[in-house]
C-alpha cells in the first residue's frame, strides 16, 4: 500500500516540476524578448522611452475546396477557373473536359 502511495505522490511532483518548469522558460523567453527592445531604447537614451511596436500576429492563409477532388488548398496555391476553384490546373482541364448537358446522360 505505501509504494502505491508513493508512486502517486512522485507523479504529482513530477507534473509539479514539469509545470514550473514550462512557466519559468516561458517567463524568461518573455523576459528576453519584451525586456530586450525596452532596455535598448532605455540604454540608447533617445529620450522617448518608446518601445518598438508590436508586429500583428501572422493570420492564416485562407484555403479554398478544390471543385474537382475536394481537397482543401491553400488559396496562393489554387488555380480559378470560371470562378470555381482548383487545387491544381490538371484537375481544372479535366474538369472542364467534363461533358455538360445533354452530353452528361
Amino acid at each position: 500500500m505505501r509504494q502505491i502511495f508513493l508512486l502517486i505522490i512522485l507523479f504529482f511532483v513530477g507534473q509539479w516540476l514539469v509545470k514550473a518548469l514550462r512557466r519559468h522558460d516561458a517567463h524568461s523567453a518573455q523576459r528576453t524578448g519584451a525586456g530586450g527592445a525596452r532596455g535598448a531604447s532605455g540604454a540608447a537614451g533617445n529620450g522617448n522611452g518608446a518601445a518598438r511596436p508590436a508586429r500583428p500576429p501572422q493570420l492564416a492563409e485562407p484555403m479554398i475546396r478544390c471543385v474537382e477532388c475536394g481537397v482543401h488548398a491553400p488559396k496562393s496555391d489554387s488555380v480559378v477557373v470560371a470562378g470555381q476553384p482548383f487545387c491544381s490546373a490538371a484537375h481544372a482541364r479535366r474538369h472542364g473536359a467534363r461533358p455538360t448537358g445533354r452530353d452528361a446522360r
